[in-house]
């Protein structure tokens, strides 16, 4: 029986457009940028560490292509009101880039959990 596969939005040349990048207090990072599966528009960065896939529709492609069967989409913009939201309910504020950095760290926080539902 034939399995659909979703596309890896991740170079082929896993050593090309790398980043590596600090948080606040943490370990520096190779963060691997990643595309939109239909288009190709950029669609910002994953860890290096511990991904082995990633796919992307940008906002344009994932009101083209959805729903796709079996998957769940949330567009970007939701998801990061969402993130907005969760931080001005718990802080009161949005926090800073250090601020949650430090929240992300703490792996039982809220912001944690939520980082994990995070369009892939």
């Amino acid at each position: 029986m034939a399995q659909d596969v979703l596309p890896d939005s991740r170079l082929k040349d896993k050593d090309k457009g790398n980043t590596r990048l600090a948080f606040a207090n943490l370990c520096p990072m190779n963060w691997v940028p990643i595309f939109c599966a239909n288009c190709g528009a950029k669609g910002g960065f994953v860890p290096e560490e511990n991904c082995t896939f990633a796919f992307y529709l940008c906002n344009d492609c994932a009101e083209k292509w959805s729903p796709l069967v079996g998957t769940m989409a949330v567009p970007d913009d939701i998801f990061w009101q969402k993130v907005r939201e969760a931080q001005v309910e718990k802080y009161g504020r949005e926090l800073s880039v250090q601020e949650l950095a430090a929240a992300l760290a703490e792996q039982e926080s809220d912001l944690a959990k939520l980082a994990k539902e995070a369009p892939k």
